[in-house]
Protein backbone atom coordinates (compact mmCIF):
# COMPACT_ATOMS: atom_id res chain seq x y z
CA UNK A 1 0.00 0.00 0.00
CA UNK A 2 1.29 3.57 -1.01
CA UNK A 3 0.63 5.47 1.85
CA UNK A 4 1.28 9.74 2.33
CA UNK A 5 1.71 10.90 5.73
CA UNK A 6 0.25 14.70 6.62
CA UNK A 7 1.87 16.05 9.70
CA UNK A 8 5.57 15.75 10.64
CA UNK A 9 5.39 16.46 14.71
CA UNK A 10 6.34 14.06 17.29
CA UNK A 11 3.09 11.33 16.40
CA UNK A 12 3.76 11.96 12.57
CA UNK A 13 6.93 10.80 13.01
CA UNK A 14 5.61 7.86 15.03
CA UNK A 15 3.52 6.69 12.26
CA UNK A 16 6.52 7.18 9.60
CA UNK A 17 8.64 4.52 11.31
CA UNK A 18 5.89 2.39 11.30
CA UNK A 19 5.14 2.98 7.72
CA UNK A 20 8.53 2.72 6.99
CA UNK A 21 8.85 -0.91 8.86
CA UNK A 22 5.55 -2.32 7.49
CA UNK A 23 6.64 -4.89 4.94
CA UNK A 24 2.84 -4.38 2.84
CA UNK A 25 3.59 -0.32 3.03
CA UNK A 26 5.77 2.28 1.26
CA UNK A 27 5.66 5.90 2.47
CA UNK A 28 5.40 7.73 -0.78
CA UNK A 29 4.96 11.24 0.19
CA UNK A 30 5.43 13.72 3.22
CA UNK A 31 3.40 16.73 3.41
CA UNK A 32 3.78 19.55 6.46
CA UNK A 33 3.24 23.20 6.63
CA UNK A 34 6.25 23.62 7.42
CA UNK A 35 8.25 21.77 4.88
CA UNK A 36 11.50 21.75 6.26
CA UNK A 37 10.13 19.32 9.07
CA UNK A 38 8.61 16.91 5.69
CA UNK A 39 12.32 16.92 4.16
CA UNK A 40 13.84 15.52 7.47
CA UNK A 41 11.00 13.08 7.58
CA UNK A 42 11.65 11.73 4.44
CA UNK A 43 15.51 11.77 4.75
CA UNK A 44 14.84 9.29 7.29
CA UNK A 45 11.82 7.34 6.48
CA UNK A 46 11.51 7.65 2.74
CA UNK A 47 8.77 9.47 0.39
CA UNK A 48 9.13 13.05 -1.44
CA UNK A 49 8.42 15.91 0.80
CA UNK A 50 6.33 19.02 0.05
CA UNK A 51 4.00 21.51 1.98
CA UNK A 52 1.17 21.11 -0.84
CA UNK A 53 -1.58 19.01 0.33
CA UNK A 54 -3.25 19.11 -3.02
CA UNK A 55 -0.35 17.41 -4.67
CA UNK A 56 -0.55 15.01 -1.98
CA UNK A 57 -4.52 14.30 -2.63
CA UNK A 58 -4.41 14.39 -6.38
CA UNK A 59 -1.71 11.73 -6.71
CA UNK A 60 -3.24 8.51 -8.35
CA UNK A 61 0.34 6.78 -6.91
CA UNK A 62 -1.43 7.05 -3.24
CA UNK A 63 -3.92 4.70 -1.76
CA UNK A 64 -4.10 6.06 2.06
CA UNK A 65 -3.42 8.94 4.10
CA UNK A 66 -2.37 9.01 7.33
CA UNK A 67 -3.60 12.12 9.15
CA UNK A 68 -1.64 13.57 11.80
CA UNK A 69 -1.61 17.04 11.63
CA UNK A 70 -3.15 19.16 14.08
CA UNK A 71 -6.61 18.55 15.43
CA UNK A 72 -8.12 21.56 13.49
CA UNK A 73 -6.86 20.35 10.43
CA UNK A 74 -8.59 17.07 10.87
CA UNK A 75 -11.93 17.47 9.67
CA UNK A 76 -10.46 19.09 6.37
CA UNK A 77 -8.32 17.03 5.28
CA UNK A 78 -10.49 13.84 5.60
CA UNK A 79 -13.12 15.14 4.00
CA UNK A 80 -10.76 16.20 1.18
CA UNK A 81 -8.39 12.93 1.36
CA UNK A 82 -11.73 10.56 1.20
CA UNK A 83 -13.51 12.56 -1.53
CA UNK A 84 -10.06 12.57 -3.33
CA UNK A 85 -10.82 8.21 -2.92
CA UNK A 86 -7.99 7.82 -0.47
CA UNK A 87 -8.03 5.26 2.59
CA UNK A 88 -8.05 7.72 5.71
CA UNK A 89 -6.24 6.75 9.23
CA UNK A 90 -6.59 10.08 11.38
CA UNK A 91 -5.43 10.69 14.59
CA UNK A 92 -7.48 11.03 17.92
CA UNK A 93 -9.80 13.25 18.23
CA UNK A 94 -11.38 13.59 14.68
CA UNK A 95 -12.38 17.33 15.93
CA UNK A 96 -13.05 18.84 19.24
CA UNK A 97 -16.68 19.92 18.32
CA UNK A 98 -19.27 17.15 18.08
CA UNK A 99 -21.22 19.11 15.04
CA UNK A 100 -18.30 19.16 13.29
CA UNK A 101 -17.64 15.75 13.16
CA UNK A 102 -21.48 15.02 12.07
CA UNK A 103 -20.82 17.30 9.35
CA UNK A 104 -18.08 15.17 8.33
CA UNK A 105 -19.67 12.31 8.78
CA UNK A 106 -22.71 13.55 6.68
CA UNK A 107 -20.05 14.88 4.14
CA UNK A 108 -18.13 11.63 3.15
CA UNK A 109 -21.31 9.48 3.68
CA UNK A 110 -20.92 5.85 3.11
CA UNK A 111 -17.26 6.09 2.76
CA UNK A 112 -16.73 6.59 6.39
CA UNK A 113 -16.13 2.72 6.48
CA UNK A 114 -12.66 3.45 5.09
CA UNK A 115 -11.71 5.91 8.13
CA UNK A 116 -9.96 4.79 10.86
CA UNK A 117 -9.51 6.38 14.14
CA UNK A 118 -6.30 6.47 16.17
CA UNK A 119 -7.15 5.24 19.19
CA UNK A 120 -4.19 2.78 18.55
CA UNK A 121 -4.42 1.73 22.52
CA UNK A 122 -6.74 -1.37 21.43
CA UNK A 123 -3.97 -2.51 19.69
CA UNK A 124 -1.82 -2.96 22.74
CA UNK A 125 -0.89 -6.70 23.12
CA UNK A 126 -1.63 -6.75 27.28
CA UNK A 127 -4.95 -5.04 26.62
CA UNK A 128 -6.12 -6.44 23.98
CA UNK A 129 -5.61 -10.29 24.97
CA UNK A 130 -7.29 -8.67 28.01
CA UNK A 131 -10.23 -8.06 25.82
CA UNK A 132 -10.38 -11.27 24.16
CA UNK A 133 -10.31 -13.15 27.17
CA UNK A 134 -12.81 -11.35 28.93
CA UNK A 135 -14.93 -11.49 25.68
CA UNK A 136 -14.04 -15.71 25.81
CA UNK A 137 -15.92 -15.94 29.39
CA UNK A 138 -12.86 -16.48 30.92
CA UNK A 139 -13.43 -13.65 33.99
CA UNK A 140 -17.62 -14.59 33.68
CA UNK A 141 -19.88 -11.87 33.27
CA UNK A 142 -18.15 -8.55 33.32
CA UNK A 143 -19.21 -6.57 36.24
CA UNK A 144 -16.06 -3.85 37.04
CA UNK A 145 -13.60 -1.85 34.32
CA UNK A 146 -10.74 0.21 35.97
CA UNK A 147 -8.60 1.81 33.40
CA UNK A 148 -5.56 3.91 35.22
CA UNK A 149 -3.96 6.64 32.78
CA UNK A 150 -1.54 8.84 34.19
CA UNK A 151 1.32 11.03 32.31
CA UNK A 152 5.03 11.63 33.63
CA UNK A 153 5.22 15.42 33.59
CA UNK A 154 1.90 17.85 32.57
CA UNK A 155 2.48 19.10 28.70
CA UNK A 156 3.78 22.54 28.13
CA UNK A 157 1.05 25.49 28.16
CA UNK A 158 1.10 25.97 24.86
CA UNK A 159 -0.08 21.87 24.10
CA UNK A 160 -2.66 22.72 26.90
CA UNK A 161 -4.24 25.55 25.72
CA UNK A 162 -5.14 24.06 22.02
CA UNK A 163 -5.76 20.38 23.29
CA UNK A 164 -9.28 20.82 24.40
CA UNK A 165 -9.46 20.36 27.61
CA UNK A 166 -8.00 16.96 29.46
CA UNK A 167 -11.29 15.02 28.50
CA UNK A 168 -10.83 15.48 24.82
CA UNK A 169 -7.40 15.14 24.99
CA UNK A 170 -6.06 12.57 27.45
CA UNK A 171 -9.40 10.54 28.77
CA UNK A 172 -10.66 10.09 25.21
CA UNK A 173 -8.09 7.22 24.79
CA UNK A 174 -9.75 6.02 28.06
CA UNK A 175 -13.33 6.33 26.60
CA UNK A 176 -12.29 4.53 23.70
CA UNK A 177 -10.96 1.39 25.74
CA UNK A 178 -13.95 1.65 28.06
CA UNK A 179 -16.33 1.22 24.94
CA UNK A 180 -14.11 -1.73 23.74
CA UNK A 181 -14.80 -3.24 26.55
CA UNK A 182 -18.77 -1.99 27.60
CA UNK A 183 -19.41 -0.90 24.16
CA UNK A 184 -22.98 1.29 24.90
CA UNK A 185 -22.50 3.72 27.88
CA UNK A 186 -25.52 5.18 29.30
CA UNK A 187 -24.13 7.43 32.22
CA UNK A 188 -21.09 9.53 32.73
CA UNK A 189 -20.41 11.10 35.97
CA UNK A 190 -17.30 12.83 36.58
CA UNK A 191 -14.96 14.98 38.74
CA UNK A 192 -11.55 16.52 38.19
CA UNK A 193 -9.02 18.71 40.37
CA UNK A 194 -6.30 21.28 39.92
CA UNK A 195 -3.19 19.99 42.19
CA UNK A 196 -0.40 19.58 39.93
CA UNK A 197 0.08 22.87 37.78
CA UNK A 198 -1.02 26.31 37.83
CA UNK A 199 -0.87 27.39 34.25
CA UNK A 200 -3.49 24.56 33.57
CA UNK A 201 -6.22 26.00 36.22
CA UNK A 202 -5.09 29.62 34.91
CA UNK A 203 -6.15 28.03 30.90
CA UNK A 204 -9.61 26.71 32.14
CA UNK A 205 -8.46 22.74 32.28
CA UNK A 206 -8.10 19.97 35.00
CA UNK A 207 -5.22 18.42 35.57
CA UNK A 208 -6.86 14.94 37.19
CA UNK A 209 -9.80 13.20 36.73
CA UNK A 210 -12.03 10.39 38.03
CA UNK A 211 -14.76 9.46 35.85
CA UNK A 212 -17.22 6.38 36.38
CA UNK A 213 -19.43 5.16 32.94
CA UNK A 214 -22.33 2.96 33.48
CA UNK A 215 -22.82 0.57 30.54
CA UNK A 216 -26.28 -0.65 29.11
CA UNK A 217 -25.75 -3.58 31.04
CA UNK A 218 -25.04 -2.21 34.65
CA UNK A 219 -21.13 -2.86 33.86
CA UNK A 220 -19.31 0.01 35.63
CA UNK A 221 -16.12 1.54 34.62
CA UNK A 222 -13.33 3.56 36.66
CA UNK A 223 -11.15 5.80 34.83
CA UNK A 224 -8.73 7.92 37.06
CA UNK A 225 -5.94 10.23 35.05
CA UNK A 226 -3.59 12.90 35.92
CA UNK A 227 -1.34 15.30 33.91
CA UNK A 228 1.64 14.31 36.65
CA UNK A 229 3.16 10.73 38.06
CA UNK A 230 6.37 10.73 39.68
CA UNK A 231 7.49 7.12 38.80
CA UNK A 232 6.80 7.22 35.41
CA UNK A 233 3.80 6.73 32.94
CA UNK A 234 1.34 4.86 34.31
CA UNK A 235 -0.67 2.81 32.59
CA UNK A 236 -2.92 0.19 34.13
CA UNK A 237 -6.75 -2.07 33.68
CA UNK A 238 -8.01 -4.14 35.36
CA UNK A 239 -11.24 -6.60 34.42
CA UNK A 240 -13.21 -7.70 37.34
CA UNK A 241 -15.89 -10.25 36.40
CA UNK A 242 -18.18 -13.00 38.30
CA UNK A 243 -15.49 -15.70 37.74
CA UNK A 244 -12.24 -13.78 38.26
CA UNK A 245 -9.88 -11.27 37.20
CA UNK A 246 -8.02 -9.80 35.14
CA UNK A 247 -5.33 -6.58 35.16
CA UNK A 248 -2.43 -5.23 32.63
CA UNK A 249 0.70 -4.09 35.11
CA UNK A 250 2.76 -1.08 33.89
CA UNK A 251 5.58 -2.03 31.39
CA UNK A 252 9.69 -1.76 32.27
CA UNK A 253 13.07 -1.64 30.09
CA UNK A 254 13.53 -5.25 31.48
CA UNK A 255 12.26 -8.07 34.30
CA UNK A 256 15.77 -7.64 36.51
CA UNK A 257 14.54 -7.63 40.06
CA UNK A 258 17.66 -6.02 43.19
CA UNK A 259 17.57 -7.95 46.14
CA UNK A 260 20.39 -6.18 48.78
CA UNK A 261 20.53 -4.32 52.26
CA UNK A 262 19.40 -1.47 50.82
CA UNK A 263 15.63 -3.06 50.05
CA UNK A 264 14.27 -6.29 47.88
CA UNK A 265 12.38 -6.29 44.89
CA UNK A 266 14.18 -3.16 43.50
CA UNK A 267 13.10 -2.54 39.72
CA UNK A 268 13.51 -0.79 36.61
CA UNK A 269 11.14 2.79 36.53
CA UNK A 270 8.35 2.25 34.54
CA UNK A 271 8.36 2.73 30.58
CA UNK A 272 9.05 6.86 30.43
CA UNK A 273 6.04 7.78 27.63
CA UNK A 274 3.58 6.59 25.14
CA UNK A 275 6.60 6.58 22.78
CA UNK A 276 8.02 3.58 24.61
CA UNK A 277 5.13 1.94 26.22
CA UNK A 278 2.78 2.07 22.90
CA UNK A 279 5.19 1.67 19.89
CA UNK A 280 4.00 -2.03 19.43
CA UNK A 281 0.38 -0.64 19.50
CA UNK A 282 0.78 2.29 16.65
CA UNK A 283 2.52 -0.97 14.61
CA UNK A 284 -0.21 -3.30 14.87
CA UNK A 285 -2.72 -0.38 14.34
CA UNK A 286 -1.29 0.55 11.58
CA UNK A 287 -1.07 -3.46 10.27
CA UNK A 288 -4.97 -3.85 10.67
CA UNK A 289 -5.61 -0.86 9.06
CA UNK A 290 -3.42 -2.07 5.76
CA UNK A 291 -5.29 -5.49 5.65
CA UNK A 292 -8.68 -4.15 6.59
CA UNK A 293 -8.27 -1.74 3.75
CA UNK A 294 -6.66 -4.12 1.37
CA UNK A 295 -9.29 -6.74 2.04
CA UNK A 296 -11.92 -4.43 1.78
CA UNK A 297 -13.45 -4.56 4.74
CA UNK A 298 -13.96 -1.19 7.57
CA UNK A 299 -11.51 -0.70 10.02
CA UNK A 300 -11.68 -0.42 13.58
CA UNK A 301 -12.13 1.90 15.70
CA UNK A 302 -13.89 3.72 12.64
CA UNK A 303 -15.29 6.97 12.52
CA UNK A 304 -18.06 6.15 14.27
CA UNK A 305 -16.52 5.00 17.10
CA UNK A 306 -14.22 8.58 17.39
CA UNK A 307 -17.39 10.00 17.29
CA UNK A 308 -18.71 8.26 20.13
CA UNK A 309 -15.62 8.55 22.18
CA UNK A 310 -16.06 12.68 21.93
CA UNK A 311 -19.69 12.06 22.80
CA UNK A 312 -18.31 10.64 26.31
CA UNK A 313 -15.83 13.64 26.77
CA UNK A 314 -18.48 16.18 26.07
CA UNK A 315 -20.57 14.25 28.75
CA UNK A 316 -17.50 13.99 31.22
CA UNK A 317 -17.74 18.10 30.76
CA UNK A 318 -21.26 18.77 31.25
CA UNK A 319 -20.99 16.20 34.32
CA UNK A 320 -17.92 18.18 35.64
CA UNK A 321 -20.16 21.52 35.16
CA UNK A 322 -23.23 20.59 36.73
CA UNK A 323 -22.13 18.25 39.29
CA UNK A 324 -24.86 15.50 38.16
CA UNK A 325 -24.51 11.94 36.79
CA UNK A 326 -25.11 12.29 33.01
CA UNK A 327 -27.67 10.33 30.72
CA UNK A 328 -26.65 9.46 27.40
CA UNK A 329 -30.31 9.69 25.21
CA UNK A 330 -30.98 7.14 22.84
CA UNK A 331 -29.10 9.66 19.96
CA UNK A 332 -26.11 9.71 21.47
CA UNK A 333 -26.05 5.87 22.93
CA UNK A 334 -27.14 5.43 18.80
CA UNK A 335 -23.59 7.10 18.30
CA UNK A 336 -21.60 4.78 20.19
CA UNK A 337 -22.24 2.03 18.21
Amino acid sequence: MHIALIGCGRIGRVHAESIALHPKAELVRVCDAVEAAAREVAERFGGTPGSDVDAVLGDPNVDAVVIASPTPTHVDLLTRAVTAGKAVMCEKPIDLDLKQVDDCRAAIGSSASRVMVGFNRRFDPSFRAVRERVAAGEVGRLEQLIIVSRDPAPSPAEYIATSGGLFRDMTIHDFDMARFFLSEVVEVSAMGSNLVADYIAELGDIDGAVVTLRGADGTLCHITNSRRCTFGYDQRLEAFGSLGMLSVDNLRPDGVRAYGVQGTEGASTYLDFFLDRYTPAYRAELDHFIEAIGNGTAPEPGFDDGRAALVLADAAEESLRTGRVVKLDPAAAEGQR
